[in-house]
């Protein structure tokens, strides 16, 4: 008698109808019943459309005219060889503290002036790989996710009022040296994992050929005089900052949304249905963790730790977060330092990383990559908060 194999599932399928179906109807359902039956069901949903029209309007679109402006600055730093100057300048510090090539330097400008993602297209170019040990490679990951968007989240949080009369500029400036501190952890911690898988002395894998051209001696330019470039920079970087502007909608609507309505708690006068209406979870969870927030991170309101939880998940959803606490007086001027430090830091990582090793070839070295980074947003925050604290003192 011939014995039956057993098939397994292929790879990216799943049973039509298995346990995940059931515990995700259980966890969706549980999750909106519980807000139906404190809000009431046309509160509920009333709130979650008016929220996400609301940061539509005032948060998407004045995010979006920020990236316009970042991505035509970034294009003519590009093309007029700033960026080439400052990878220049920098790549001998690149190399003592990060570990890394100096060539890392032009990622890190890249991923700034842009997003987490920019950095692959120089991870697949050979003119950039080359300069790298097989074991540095995926540590890209974590230095690109920790600059990603940073032009636009330090525009942003410059651009921001706060009521207790202290300097943005000091606050915002903090906020990058602190992201810089978890950039430094997160990278360190991933090159120490991933060095004692592939050693110290193999080379990194070429893409198909090999340009020959030095990233440090030349550099790419478009076509026409100067002044042609100077425009072309300025609109097709402009154009760059619509697309981000676009791309950050779903993240910043959807999470922004339900992370509101797990902030705010419920008006005098009891729900309406208008906008940024909730059951107050975070701020309840802020102040039974209080305990240990308030020595890391420094914040005025147990509120704000909605703002770290949802850089987690979109930087552009993040920074929407923090304006509206600004706004309603729960986060000060220090508390824009360590907004900066966490949101630049993490970025979205847990929504990005994932692609980002995928592409890199190393889809098995996620778990370290996101345990580092983990760590190193952390870092970032609690440096912004003491060194804040500490300049206050001084100044």
């Amino acid at each position: 008698m011939r014995k039956k194999i057993k098939l397994s599932t292929p790879i990216g399928l799943k049973k039509a109808v298995g346990a995940e179906v059931f515990v995700f109807l259980a966890l969706f359902l549980g999750f909106f019943v519980a807000l139906c039956m404190k809000m009431g069901t046309v509160n509920m949903f009333n709130t979650m459309m008016n929220t996400a029209f609301d940061l539509l309007l005032n948060t998407v679109f004045y995010i979006m005219a920020i990236a316009v402006l970042a991505g035509a600055i970034s294009s003519l730093f590009s093309e007029f060889g700033v960026i080439s100057l400052l990878n220049k300048l920098l790549s001998p510090v690149i190399r003592v503290v990060y570990g890394l090539p100096g060539a890392s330097a032009v990622g890190v400008f890249t991923t700034y002036l842009s997003d987490n993602p920019a950095i692959l297209t120089l991870a697949h170019d050979n003119t950039f790989r080359r300069y790298f040990k097989r074991y540095q490679l995926p540590a890209l990951c974590n230095i690109g996710t920790a600059f990603g968007m940073g032009l636009i989240i330090t525009t942003f949080m410059a651009g921001l009022q706060t009521s207790d009369g202290g300097s943005i500029g000091l606050a915002v400036l903090i906020g990058n040296l602190g992201a810089i501190v978890g950039s430094i952890v997160s990278t360190r911690l991933m090159l120490r994992h991933t060095s004692k898988i592939f050693g110290k002395d193999a080379d990194c894998d070429l893409i198909g050929e090999d340009e020959d051209i030095d990233i440090n001696k030349y550099r790419k330019v478009r076509k026409g005089s100067a002044g042609t470039r100077f425009l072309d920079a300025l609109l097709e970087g402009g154009k760059s900052g619509v697309d981000m502007g676009m791309a950050i909608i779903p993240g910043v609507l959807i999470i922004c949304t339900i992370i509101m309505m797990l902030t705010k708690g419920e008006p005098a006068g009891g729900y309406t249905g208008a906008a940024y209406e909730g059951v107050a979870i975070l701020p309840w969870i802020g102040e039974k963790l209080s305990f240990i927030l308030q020595p890391l991170f420094g914040f005025q309101s147990p509120e704000a730790i909605s703002v770290p939880i949802t850089a987690l998940g979109a930087a552009g959803a993040a920074i929407g977060v923090a304006k509206d606490l600004l706004l309603t007086g729960l986060a000060n001027t220090h508390d824009i330092a360590v907004f900066t430090a966490m949101c630049m830091c993490w970025s979205g990582y847990l929504s990005t990383h994932v692609a980002m090793m995928d592409s890199l070839k190393s889809s098995y070295l996620v778990g370290p990559a996101l345990v580092s980074h983990t760590i190193g947003g952390l870092c970032a925050g609690v440096f912004a908060n003491w060194a804040y604290q500490l300049l206050a003192l001084i100044l």
